[in-house]
């Protein structure tokens, strides 16, 4: 199989401190709260879909999410060498396992199973570097369009939702395969 270099950017819907940081460049967070009649809906989809696509899911319950957390410690785990296992495992917790990502006890633990320095994951929201670094990966996906996730670009393509998945894959190989 082919490999291909993804670059993952995180996003999410940043607490003041961030949003300010956005906002000094320029940039605006695209998400929007949307109705109860279609958030359920969109629930209800997304299981259909995950179970389709042979997906294991396991519906996260946010008491009082603080996505500062997770998605700081994700890029003190790049910085350390892990970015893309971080990902993996705080994908795995949260949406295969249901688990509290926003939670210290949690990073914690992932970092202990990846060899992180675990205390560097939990300080990541109190690094002003970090922090920084954090409002120019939002202001990127705000010049991207990036309005949700799981969201794909390939060049000006872009590819929203896990039943996009297959399409951006073959996007991916269309684009690595040689042309006539």
């Amino acid at each position: 199989m082919d490999q291909f270099e993804v670059e993952y950017i995180p996003t999410w819907e940043p607490d003041e401190v961030t949003l300010a940081l956005l906002q000094e460049r320029g940039g605006k967070v695209l998400y929007s709260a949307m109705s109860r009649e279609k958030h359920l809906y969109i629930l209800q989809d997304i299981k259909r879909l995950a179970i389709h696509l042979g997906y294991r899911i396991a519906w996260p319950v946010d008491q009082q999410p603080w996505w500062e957390l997770p998605n700081l410690a994700y890029l003190a785990a790049r910085r350390q060498g892990k970015g893309r296992e971080m990902f993996w495992r705080l994908y795995r917790t949260r949406w295969e396992e249901g688990g509290d990502i926003c939670s210290p006890e949690v990073i914690r633990r992932l970092g202990d199973e990846l060899g992180l320095d675990a205390e560097a994951l939990l300080r990541a929201p109190e690094n002003p570097e970090l922090r920084r670094e954090g409002a120019e990966a939002l202001l990127r996906c705000y010049r991207d369009g990036v309005f949700g996730v799981p969201f794909f670009i390939i060049g000006h393509e872009k590819f929203w939702g896990v039943d996009r998945i297959s399409l951006f894959v073959a996007a991916l190989h269309n684009q690595a395969s040689p042309r006539e």
